[in-house]
């Protein structure tokens, strides 16, 4: 992927004029192949291509001709993933999660790390057509000043042949699965949820030891891998670490790098303390703390710890984890850290099962399409990002933001076909009145963007009073587009701090019924209603004594976190329906014959 081609050149341009360019730019670079009319460049790094790519691409004058520069990429490698280059820095990641998925569904996204002032990441889409799709309509693509920047980069498995082919001919046989290796189920690996750690860049070469045998003990005893993020934010006084084993191998191989520091921090006479740093997802920090801090409190006290939790502030646009710091006696620190993994692991299962329900709910609802999981961030890829990229963008709101970048899991899911919505869905949503200027956005850019990335109608109700506490919020769309467009509403205002840190953001939304399906909803004695408060966590309230208005509507009322009151609506929605069917007359017949008396 640090191959460059160098095109458009003069036939009078030499190997030395080549050489030049980049000596005068101190652009480092290895061996360049000088063709007719074009060249190849070999670099040391996908760093060092990036500079060369925006130092020279479109912007040199070579021998009276400007030279391109982009990477060498074999037609058969050109597939599905791209790298996107000059993202604005403080573009709003909602935007290009928007952008991004126009185009198809996003299974990968990986940060790169470079000196440039502008963000850079490459993307995999589901498909090479959508990843084709994608460079053509963004290339170029317009932020204020600056012009996004696309080229393909090499998809190794677009060469590769599948491991388990099946045979042609008449002897061909249905193949088995045998994607999990020996003793390894297919769960084990859809619940990894890795340990990441930050420890000093100091004590990065005593971790690794000599020609990497350290690390290589601790991998071996506790059997884990480590990865240990060095060239990650040059310059940091920490580096991420990330051990992917079974819990019991985590808290092994984070104590045996303790354990390590210490002993580092003796020989050297290093003097101040070395606490242990967890990295988690900020979806799952609430669920850590609990309930007026009692979860931790709880940690603390049965090993003898104390642990703080970074700031939502000290969240940014490419980091969505929030820093755990454990302070107390090497062998408390790995107890309390069993205890915190056991609980971010509670929560991430937690959230997988939800989503897994909540991708039923409506026929062909791609959460990977969506761009809400990314997943997935897709739902979701590998544990291949780097510190400081977000799941899947951290798309807009922070306990939904599925941490794809982080914790790996296959699809969820497989959806049924294509979900058509012949009928527009209105919801009321009832949000904070002070946060209405967050969704509204500077001159209206959030909420237009929000609209164009849900493909749904966004409005703000005027106030019904100069002291009300709530504004209502109209949402008019499929129901694809009521997820996407509530979800993100959700998040935004958890990620603006409208709600206390440590408590889910529950609202109230508005949906109308006719008035003959009513009854159906709340069933015999109340018993349908109770039963839909029991499966969806959601409180549903069918107001008596409502007077239908002019289309014979009544008011369904319902509260609850963002997957309750999704899953009230689409279970409501679905008793309407049925009702509808069932009232529906069927096609009028001709007269029936009747014989004459």
């Amino acid at each position: 992927m640090n191959k460059l081609y160098i095109g458009n050149l003069s036939s009078s341009v030499t190997l030395a004029d080549i050489q030049q360019l980049f000596g005068e730019r101190k652009l480092a670079v290895g061996q360049v192949l000088l063709k007719s009319g074009y060249a190849f460049v070999d670099c040391p790094d996908e760093n060092a291509a990036i500079r060369v790519i925006e130092a020279l691409s479109g912007k040199v004058e070579l021998h009276g001709k400007v030279i391109e520069v982009d990477y060498s990429v074999p037609k058969k490698q050109r597939s599905r993933k791209i790298q996107i280059r000059n993202i604005p820095p403080h573009l709003q990641w909602e935007v290009l999660d928007g952008l991004l998925a126009q185009h198809g569904t996003v299974e990968n996204v990986e940060q790169v790390n470079t000196d440039s002032e502008t963000a850079v990441v490459n993307v995999t889409y589901e498909t090479k057509e959508h990843a084709k799709t994608a460079i053509e309509k963004l290339n170029g693509h317009q932020f204020e000043t600056y012009a996004l920047k696309i080229s393909y980069i090499p998809d190794q498995e677009a060469t590769q042949v599948p491991a388990h082919r099946p045979r042609r001919g008449p002897a061909a046989r249905p193949t088995r699965d045998h994607g999990s290796s020996a003793g390894t189920s297919a769960s084990h690996k859809l619940l990894d949820v890795p340990l990441r750690i930050l420890v000093p860049t100091q004590f990065v070469g005593a971790i690794i030891g000599k020609e990497g045998l350290t690390i290589k003990s601790v991998t071996q005893q506790t059997q884990s891998k480590v990865d240990i993020h060095r060239k990650e934010n040059a310059g940091a006084a920490e580096k991420p670490i990330t051990i992917h084993s079974s819990a019991g191998g985590c808290t092994a191989a984070c104590q045996m790098i303790l354990e390590i520091m210490h002993k580092e921090a003796q020989d050297t006479k290093f003097t101040e303390e070395i606490p242990l740093k967890i990295l988690a997802h900020d979806s799952f920090v609430g669920r850590l703390i609990g309930k007026e801090g009692r979860n931790l409190k709880k940690i603390e006290q049965e090993t003898g710890t104390k642990i703080t939790i970074s700031s939502l502030h000290d969240l940014t646009l490419y980091n969505p984890e929030r820093t755990i710091t454990v302070k107390g006696s090497v062998e408390a620190c790995s107890k309390a850290q069993a205890e915190i993994m056991k609980k971010l692991r509670e929560a991430y299962e937690n959230d997988l099962a939800a989503m897994n329900q909540q991708a039923n709910l409506i026929p062909g609802l791609n959460l990977n399409a969506l761009g809400i999981f990314s997943s997935g961030m897709p739902v979701l890829p590998s544990t291949g990002r780097t510190r400081g990229m977000v799941g899947s963008y951290n798309p807009f709101m922070s306990q939904l933001c599925y941490p794809g970048a982080l914790y790996s899991t296959a699809a969820v899911g497989a959806m049924a076909q294509p979900y058509t919505a012949l009928e527009q869905e209105v919801v009321h949503l009832f949000i904070p009145t002070q946060a209405v200027g967050a969704i509204i956005g500077k001159k209206g850019q959030q909420i237009k963007q929000l609209s164009r990335f849900a493909g749904a109608s966004i409005k703000i109700a005027p106030a019904e009073g100069p002291e009300v506490s709530e504004r209502m919020v109209i949402i008019t769309g499929s129901p694809e587009a009521q997820f996407k467009a509530q979800g993100r509403i959700y998040g935004k205002l958890k990620e603006e701090n409208f709600f206390n840190p440590k408590e889910e953001v529950k609202l109230e939304a508005n949906i109308k019924v006719p008035s003959s399906a009513a009854g159906r909803v709340i069933g015999k004695g109340g018993k349908t209603v109770n039963e839909l408060q029991n499966i969806t966590s959601a409180e549903v309230i069918v107001p008596r004594d409502q007077t239908p208005d002019s289309n014979d509507e009544v008011i369904v009322k319902i509260v609850g976190h963002f997957f309750a009151s999704q899953t009230a609506q689409r279970k409501i929605r679905e008793i309407v329906q049925q009702v509808k069917q069932q009232t529906q007359k069927p096609p009028a017949r001709g007269p029936s014959p009747q014989r004459s008396k």
